[in-house]
């Protein structure tokens, strides 16, 4: 069970760029969230994946020398539904119907956080060289908030809100 969590269904093992694979399949899982429940549903959605997938990554990487391999990907599953909640929000505020999906945002969303966390600035960074779940799991915490946060920012310039 544990590793059918850590890298969301086996997506993990998928060759090539794992976090890219996992971020990728949290996009339709997210909008299916959104869907039902809007920005409400998703937010719980990110504490409970973030909790199942500290407990599965503490389970899968214990005792092993790699305290961080490749094909646990539940944190960028995490990280890419973090980056995701602004526009959930956004939506649900404004009215929107729950089905209307602003493409440009989610693409803008998906490119920013695989972005911040390949290059890991600030505190992406430090999260990363802490040793453990808690360091898997935050790096991709962070680096979806700071994706959240760009596309909050182009949301606000494309709309003219913050012109």
């Amino acid at each position: 069970m544990t590793r059918f969590v850590a890298t969301f269904g086996f997506i993990g093992f998928l060759p090539g760029a794992a976090g890219t694979w996992g971020s990728l399949a949290a996009l339709p899982l997210g909008y299916l969230i959104h869907l039902i429940g809007g920005p409400l549903l998703l937010s719980v959605a990110i504490i409970v994946a973030y909790g199942l997938g500290h407990w599965a990554t503490r389970v899968e990487t214990f005792e092993q020398e790699d305290l961080d391999p490749s094909h646990i990907v539940i944190d960028e599953v995490v990280g890419q539904w973090i980056a995701l909640l602004p526009l959930s929000a956004g939506l649900w505020f404004a009215g929107a119907p729950p089905a209307l999906f602003p493409w440009p945002g989610w693409v803008a969303a998906f490119v920013f956080f695989r972005l911040f966390d390949i290059w890991k600035p600030g505190p992406v960074g430090w999260a990363d060289r802490r040793k453990g779940p808690t360091g898997v799991m935050l790096d991709d915490v962070f680096a979806g908030a700071l994706a959240g946060l760009v596309v909050t920012i182009l949301a606000g310039v494309a709309h003219g809100w913050l012109m």
